[in-house]
């Protein structure tokens, strides 16, 4: 399957690199704090949508078999935002116990946009580098991950939501009429049993217990453990309890981002545990230009399930008749997602013509509203 009647695009890093802005953005709250402080949300939150709704859509395509050597400049800026993040997160802890005297709500506002950035930025290019083949950009994605105490969800990403989607067994689609929050509630309490089950499997399935080091769930845990201890000699107490605070926000931002991308989206069950393949119609799509600018291309996120090894920079479009599209980029409909009455009264409607559309034959959705249909075979 490939996108029709999309014009090709030139490649151009350079775009891209507008993440890093993000950084003296940072430094600034970290200053001179008071109003500061609302710079980095509102640049994220209202900004980018700002401008998405001025620059409009990207629709064009780059050419899908464009060689990696061809694309240093996408992947350099996927590899220096670790050390970059590290600098942020730590320096800012430093900072607020050591160097400058801000008021405990000022503080908690620093750390706030803190999460922002590392959920924004930070958890994006983890998403980009753990699903690719080599070591070193495995290891990379695995300590962003770590910076927001969340390292499981390389496993719970790669082996159970993307084989599973849209299925019983992915705990991150959400079922139709779901709230946010009870979604959240679902991922954050379920999704390390459920990476650990995945891990397991696999193990199993190579003749091997869990209790190995080889399962990476035990490098998860060893790294977020060393960025705790880290805190603590940065800052004390304090500084583990702000690190906690800021891998809250940003996993937040992960969790909503889920919620979005697959609300309400489900694939046919063929009957005896067996699933269709998963097709670009199971994933919300969006083509703002800026919005996909600051998440590299995460809102491509159909290609991204065809293709989950293709690079960021490569990620196709499809055309409405294809895929259902968002009416805006992620920034805005994942406010809209905290505000459940809200996002009801807009998507409801959208999943019900989603239906109509690809499964006319369908008449008998409640197993489906609810993900309770048999749950896949083999699914670990």
């Amino acid at each position: 399957m490939t996108p029709s009647g999309m014009a090709s695009a030139p490649l151009r890093a350079w775009p891209y690199w507008i993440t890093l802005t993000f950084v003296p953005l940072v430094m600034l709250a970290v200053l001179a704090g008071g109003w500061t402080i609302w710079l980095i949300p509102v640049y994220g939150w209202v900004l980018m949508p700002l401008l998405d709704t001025v620059l409009g859509k990207n629709l064009s395509n780059p050419d899908p078999d464009t060689p990696d050597e061809d694309l240093l400049w996408f992947r350099l800026l996927t590899w220096v935002w670790l050390p970059v993040e590290i600098v942020l997160v730590y320096g800012t802890l430093w900072a607020l116990t050591h160097a400058v005297d801000r008021t405990p709500a000022e503080t908690l506002g620093i750390m706030f946009g803190i999460g922002v950035t590392t959920g924004t930025v930070g958890i994006v290019y983890a998403h980009e580098l753990f699903h690719k083949t080599n070591r070193f950009e495995r290891n990379l994605g695995d300590l962003l991950m770590a910076l927001v105490l969340y390292g499981h969800f390389r496993t719970e990403h790669n082996l159970v939501h993307h084989p599973w989607v849209g299925t019983p067994r992915d705990t991150v689609t959400a079922r139709y009429n779901e709230s946010f929050y009870r979604a959240f509630a679902r991922a954050l309490f379920t999704g390390f049993g459920s990476a650990w089950r995945a891990e397991k499997a696999m193990l199993a399935r190579r003749g091997q217990g869990p209790w190995t080091l080889r399962n990476p769930i035990f490098k998860y845990l060893a790294l977020q453990a060393l960025f705790l201890a880290l805190a603590w000699l940065v800052a004390g107490w304090i500084g583990v309890g702000l690190f906690v605070f800021q891998a809250f926000i940003a996993v937040w931002q992960l969790e909503l981002t889920n919620y979005v991308e697959h609300y309400g989206l489900t694939r046919r069950h063929l009957g005896e545990g067996k699933y269709e393949p998963v097709r670009a119609h199971h994933s919300w799509d969006s083509a703002h230009r800026v919005s996909g600018l600051l998440l590299i291309n995460l809102q491509r996120h159909a290609d991204h399930h065809l293709h989950p090894l293709r690079r960021f920079p490569l990620l196709q479009v499809y055309d409405e008749d294809t895929v259902p599209m968002l009416p805006t980029g992620y920034p805005p409909m994942t406010f809209l997602a905290m505000i459940p009455p809200v996002w009801r009264r807009m998507f409801n409607p959208k999943v019900r013509a989603w239906r109509r559309r690809y499964y006319p034959d369908i008449e008998d959705w409640s197993d489906y509203k609810t993900l309770s249909t048999p749950m896949p075979r083999a699914a670990g």
